[in-house]
């Protein structure tokens, strides 16, 4: 079953420097018929406008997985980290048994980003960060894992959460098959431009949800980029 949710129909809120949508609700915000999957506890889709973002604050027990689009993020924390984070780059971070950070928009552009919240295996934990580079051009056609909960994955960003966050850009005409593992459903979201899952048709920025489909094929329309989560079915 493939449970498209168009980008227009995501729940959200606008605060001005601000503009969130949520493919997950999460914390009573979002719409409640777009529930999770597996480990997924929320996918926002935002948009931070210049010189704006989010002050020092604390999360715990998360695993907080940022894809920057547009744009770049200025990522500091108590762990003593500082770092911009510029599109085409992926950050993993773990809160653990605490950690405080701060996400600001230093640059003259809106910065877009998607930010992926996975339930961790275990609770508590040292709290941990780290960012990667996945150029575009190494993607092209084929899914490259990103993060991933599977010590197995050499190069991929390490997360405590039972699931692997994939992507890959492709031209208008590529597709791809991919097979998921036994017992996962998935998360997929296009940045821009259509492409199909199966026999749905995703515009761009919609998600889709993906349960008891043992093979999708993606396949483009236009040119894109997608983002693809495998997730472990509770």
């Amino acid at each position: 079953m493939i449970d498209h949710r168009p980008y227009a129909a995501l729940g959200g809120h606008d605060l001005g420097w601000l503009n969130a949508r949520l493919h997950v609700a999460v914390d009573g915000m979002g719409r409640p018929e777009h529930g999770a999957i597996g480990p997924l506890r929320a996918w926002n889709d935002d948009a931070f406008a210049p010189h704006t973002g989010f002050g020092m604050h604390g999360h715990r027990d998360v695993e907080i997985v940022t894809y920057v689009r547009q744009g770049a993020v200025t990522h500091e924390d108590s762990l003593g980290n500082r770092s911009t984070v510029a599109a085409g780059d992926v950050q993993a971070m773990r809160a653990g048994s605490g950690i405080r950070h701060s996400e600001r928009n230093d640059g003259a552009v809106p910065l877009l980003l998607y930010q992926i919240w996975l339930r961790p295996r275990t609770p508590g934990g040292a709290p941990s960060w780290a960012t990667r580079r996945f150029p575009r051009d190494e993607r092209a056609g084929a899914l490259t894992v990103l993060a991933s909960g599977d010590a197995g994955d050499e190069g991929a960003l390490p997360i405590d959460a039972d699931a692997r966050l994939l992507g890959a850009t492709l031209r208008a005409g590529d597709a791809i098959e991919h097979r998921l593992p036994p017992d996962h459903g998935a998360y997929l979201v296009t940045t821009a431009g259509r492409v199909t899952v199966n026999d749905v048709t995703l515009a761009a920025r919609d998600g889709a949800g993906i349960v008891d489909e043992a093979m999708i094929t993606i396949a483009a329309q236009d040119d894109t980029e997608i983002v693809l989560a495998e997730l472990l079915q509770d």
